[in-house]
């Protein structure tokens, strides 16, 4: 039987436009990320707001606002309750009181996470349900040495007019019921956050 010729010059063509044509498809293939101005996403400028309110954890009563779902077998020995976790729905208000105006919800978990001071690990969302910024939230995610007299907090995000949002919580404990272990912690917030 004979052999057809093969044209060898076509060969490395081939190749090439094979080449050419897989690179083209990669760099033009759908990528799972997009970069996007900001304005596109609505956001004009960035703003730092400050907002001032009282967290009310009540731990006792017929109405907690925050109960105790874990503790480790050794947080009843413990000189810093090691290993008790609570679950909190805490009101926030314009002041002190109780009864003051109510703006939104601190809601999460903390947790005694130190061994050597009482510091609580605080992950809380701050809903907002009234004014300016009702139905946006904030994320707080950070350490809570209770027993100092100011205690900062970083704010990792949020939603709503808080999108983006990035700062820090002082926490400054305004009451303290040894007895009840019920607590009213003042809190001023300051957050970046377009708008």
């Amino acid at each position: 039987m004979a052999k057809t010729p093969q044209n060898t010059t076509l060969t490395p063509l081939i190749i090439l436009l094979i080449t050419i044509f897989s690179f083209l498809s990669l760099t033009t293939a759908d990528e799972y990320y997009n970069t996007l101005p900001k304005k596109e996403l609505g956001f004009k400028r960035e703003k730092l707001t400050h907002l001032h309110f009282y967290f009310h954890d009540v731990v006792s009563g017929r109405n907690p606002t925050a109960v105790k779902v874990a503790e480790a077998a050794t947080t009843n020995t413990s000189s810093t309750n090691f290993g008790y976790v609570a679950v909190l729905d805490d009101p926030l208000t314009v002041g002190p009181n109780a009864t003051s105006e109510q703006v939104g919800r601190a809601q999460g978990i903390y947790a005694s996470a130190s061994q050597t001071e009482v510091g609580l690990l605080m992950v809380l969302n701050y809903v907002f349900t009234e004014g300016k910024y009702n139905g946006s939230t904030l994320s707080i995610l950070g350490h809570n040495a209770i027993l100092s007299a100011v205690r900062e907090m970083p704010v990792v995000g949020g939603s709503g007019l808080f999108r983006f949002a990035r700062g820090y919580a002082e926490a400054r404990t305004y009451m303290f019921n040894a007895t009840t272990l019920d607590a009213i912690v003042e809190y001023n917030v300051y957050v970046l956050h377009y708008y």
